[in-house]
């Protein structure tokens, strides 16, 4: 479906190009993304042909420059055949990829990247470029992973930790309300020494309610903004929390989660969990950055 109708609160979807066959993947993902929410598709060409590096002759870089600009052409030819209804932009240019992608968002902007690219000037390989897009940027960054077409018409996953996952709920509840599918809000909690007498099932008893009582508040609320939507709620306990929320992704056509720590946090900027997802999801992450008290997570 084109809209041509931008949706309140979806800015522009950028993605970045490299020719790639993962890059291609995430192309074509954004377009129906950008389709869906009637808005604009940025696609980026980044050459970096301007950082230190070995030196390249005037006719390499002009070379450089000419084969990018082709492959942007190229891809936006066949993203019109594809979506004639969407506007299409084309930037080329010859900075650090993560920082041009993220100029090119913005304030409001989605980026989107492949999950391995072709190495090199335009690589978008995630742990090098795609990993610091998502690591640094302050808009929402989706990594295309998985089969994306057997993903249509499933689920959109999010997974809550506490009340302070509230924005990442309802960015997950805009894009399940743009597919027209479910959402699903899933806490996963670690299993403690909870096993062995009754007191210690009592507490895990009490322990499983404490967990369960922020997804229920956070239910409700995702509920009264998107009454339309239908909604559901699970909590679970496991021995390993990112392997289960990557199992969840098997059922699931997108997972939404927080992608970044807290603020002024001074260790690694994303989270094991977050990590795990990036690195074993079956189908996109969209990473959902902290810019402030209900946005993204600290998991």
């Amino acid at each position: 479906m084109d809209g041509t109708k931008a949706r309140p609160g979806l800015g522009r979807v950028v993605v970045g190009v490299d020719g790639s066959p993962s890059a291609r993947k995430a192309v074509m993902w954004a377009a129906a993304e950008a389709a869906l929410r009637g808005s604009t598709l940025c696609l980026v060409h980044a050459t970096d042909t301007d950082a230190p590096g070995p030196f390249l002759s005037r006719e390499e870089i002009t070379g450089t420059r000419r084969a990018g600009r082709e492959l942007l052409d190229r891809t936006a030819q066949e993203i019109t055949a594809r979506h004639p209804g969407l506007t299409v932009v084309e930037e080329l240019t010859e900075g650090p990829a993560p920082d041009r992608l993220r100029r090119a968002a913005a304030l409001s902007g989605t980026i989107v990247v492949g999950h391995r690219g072709l190495g090199g000037f335009s690589s978008l390989l995630l742990g090098s470029v795609g990993l610091e897009v998502a690591a640094a940027a302050t808009t929402p960054v989706v990594v295309v992973r998985g089969d994306t077409e057997a993903a249509e018409g499933r689920v959109v996953l999010t997974a809550v930790r506490d009340e302070a996952d509230v924005g990442c709920a309802r960015a997950a509840a805009r894009e399940a309300a743009l597919r027209g599918v479910p959402l699903r809000l899933l806490h996963i909690w670690g299993l403690g020494l909870s096993v062995g007498s009754r007191a210690m099932v009592r507490g895990g008893e009490e322990a499983a309610r404490e967990h369960v009582r922020p997804l229920s508040s956070i239910l409700d609320r995702v509920r009264e903004e998107f009454p339309d939507l239908t909604v559901q709620a699970d909590g679970q306990k496991s021995h390993s929390v990112a392997g289960a929320l990557v199992e969840a992704t098997h059922d699931a056509g997108l997972v939404v989660a927080g992608g970044r720590r807290s603020p002024g946090y001074l260790g690694p900027t994303l989270g094991r969990i977050t990590l795990g997802l990036l690195q074993h999801a079956h189908c996109p992450v969209e990473l959902v950055p902290r810019q402030g008290p209900g946005h993204g997570t600290t998991s």
